[in-house]
């Protein structure tokens, strides 16, 4: 009798034991099934039309897009097709161009805000202009004066220069000296006069341009 219990206590606590490792082994199956759920099941048509799945990236559909699908068989993302390096460089190539296009009317939209703040009407930008026209013309002014006072300076030299008409290598070094020097006073005088007209017509330029900005800006709701 004690024989048939420890038989019967052995037969128990093997099957105890098989119990545990058959569910051990359907655990670990369905850890390694959740797993691959969790990634996601990759499907797509090939070139040749065959429909493709995987549990990872397909490379024979690198060129096209991919469906990562749920375990129920929704769509859980979509991988877009793999650049050449001639494509990225292309497509980088456009991007660059909308960033600066983007950037560009940013900067536009930021100097309309600007012009609008400091100049409100026409008359504030008329009053600006003529401020800025006659600070040109004191300083081109004061340049003429100055022409004037080098010119009269020049007859004066002159008129000793008569005296040596027939052989100028005979005057006095001092008065040579002023001859030369009162030449490259004129002539830079002259150049200044003459960089304040340019300065003059830049100036009404701006404010021309900038006008025709602000007639529409004014238009504006």
């Amino acid at each position: 009798m004690f024989r048939r219990i420890g038989f019967v206590a052995t037969q128990t606590v093997s099957g105890v034991l098989l119990m545990i490792l058959f569910g051990m082994t359907v655990v670990q199956a369905q850890q390694s099934g959740n797993g691959n759920n969790g990634q996601g099941i990759y499907t797509c048509v090939d070139a040749r039309g065959r429909t493709l799945t995987s549990d990872r990236p397909i490379p024979d559909c690198n060129d096209r897009e991919q469906k990562v699908l749920n375990p129920s068989g929704t769509v859980k993302a979509r991988v877009s097709p793999t650049l050449t390096a001639q494509e990225r460089a292309a497509l980088d190539a456009r991007e660059k161009v909308a960033q600066e296009d983007w950037a560009r009317l940013n900067e536009e939209k930021r100097r309309d805000r600007a012009l609008l703040a400091r100049y409100p009407n026409q008359a504030v930008h008329d009053k600006e202009r003529a401020e800025a026209l006659a600070q040109i013309g004191v300083v081109r002014q004061a340049a003429m004066h100055r022409v004037q006072e080098l010119l009269r300076q020049r007859a004066v030299i002159n008129e000793e220069m008569e005296f040596y008409k027939k052989d100028p290598s005979k005057a006095p070094p001092s008065v040579r000296r002023q001859v030369d020097e009162l030449a490259q006073s004129l002539a830079i005088q002259g150049r200044f006069i003459a960089d304040q007209e340019s300065e003059l017509k830049r100036v009404n330029a701006r404010f021309d341009e900038e006008l025709t900005r602000l007639k529409r800006l004014w238009l504006r709701p």
